[in-house]
């Protein structure tokens, strides 16, 4: 148990790790850092978080510092961070790219309390309110640069994410990144894209509201997430994104040629080669 854990952005990440947390008697107190007065109020109102403190004294009065906020805030926020702990502190970021960070921090003389991790879990919401019970259970935490943080405050991050419900995966920084353009970054770049073209081509919105199925509905879900958060994450992966994003937009012209030529014996072998997704999830 930890006497107290300091979440820097109570959010929907953030939230839900506290609550985890608490569910399963892991600290004795949680103290919260926003950046506004009223997110931290929504917070402590929710329960998400007992205190409410600055950056500096909330890292004084914790064990541990789990930082949840934007990607390109974090680097800054970070390297704050950093220069207070100590050798009986541990910080752990929970960001969505990995590269620009571990690359900032390599020289750190506290890079070995810091461990790089990703709860590969979120929805289309943010903020306090956001935060849910059990939101980890059953997925994966990538821990990036495993070799480069104190084994023993590794041991302790896997011991609680595994608490968490959440299955272990590990990579290098630049793999990580990579991995999440393909299966992570491109599904938002193409839910905002669907998005945009039925709001430009569809000029009635209750026809939106009420024609649009289950299937319309799944696809422009994330179109709903929040550009604060992603704006920064496209940034900072910017060479993979636009890798998946080429051969996206190739694949989409290929579907385009079909229709256009109407071939669709090719079209039909598009969409069964698309099936064998089903192998992989279920």
């Amino acid at each position: 148990m930890f006497n107290a854990v300091t979440i820097v952005g109570v959010g929907l990440i953030g939230g839900s790790f506290s609550l985890a947390l608490k569910n399963l008697g892991l600290t004795k107190k949680v103290i919260g850092v926003s950046r506004t007065k009223s997110s931290a109020d929504k917070a402590l109102g929710l329960g998400l978080i007992d205190e409410a403190m600055s950056l500096e004294d909330a890292v004084r009065n914790s064990d541990l510092i789990y930082v949840a906020i934007p990607v390109d805030t974090t680097i800054p926020v970070m390297k704050q961070i950093m220069d207070l702990v100590t050798d009986k502190q541990i910080v752990v970021d929970a960001g969505s790219t990995k590269s620009v960070l571990c690359a900032s921090l390599k020289d750190h003389p506290m890079r070995h309390r810091f461990v790089a991790t990703h709860p590969m879990w979120g929805t289309e919401y943010s903020g306090p309110e956001a935060a849910v019970q059990d939101a980890f259970t059953g997925r994966t935490c990538v821990i990036c640069e495993k070799e480069k943080s104190d084994p023993v405050i590794v041991d302790i991050i896997e011991n609680v994410y595994r608490q968490l419900g959440m299955r272990l995966s590990y990579m290098d920084a630049d793999s990580h990144d990579m991995h999440a353009a393909y299966v992570s970054h491109i599904s938002h770049i193409t839910s905002f894209a669907l998005a945009n073209t039925v709001l430009e081509k569809e000029k009635e919105e209750d026809a939106i509201f009420e024609l649009a199925g289950g299937g319309f509905e799944s696809t422009v879900r994330l179109a709903k997430s929040n550009p604060a958060m992603w704006v920064p994450i496209f940034m900072q992966n910017k060479e993979h994104v636009l890798d998946v994003l080429n051969e996206h937009i190739s694949q989409l012209r290929k579907f385009k040629s079909c229709l256009e030529k109407e071939n669709f014996e090719y079209l039909q072998e598009l969409i069964e080669q698309a099936n064998k997704i089903r192998r992989i999830i279920k």
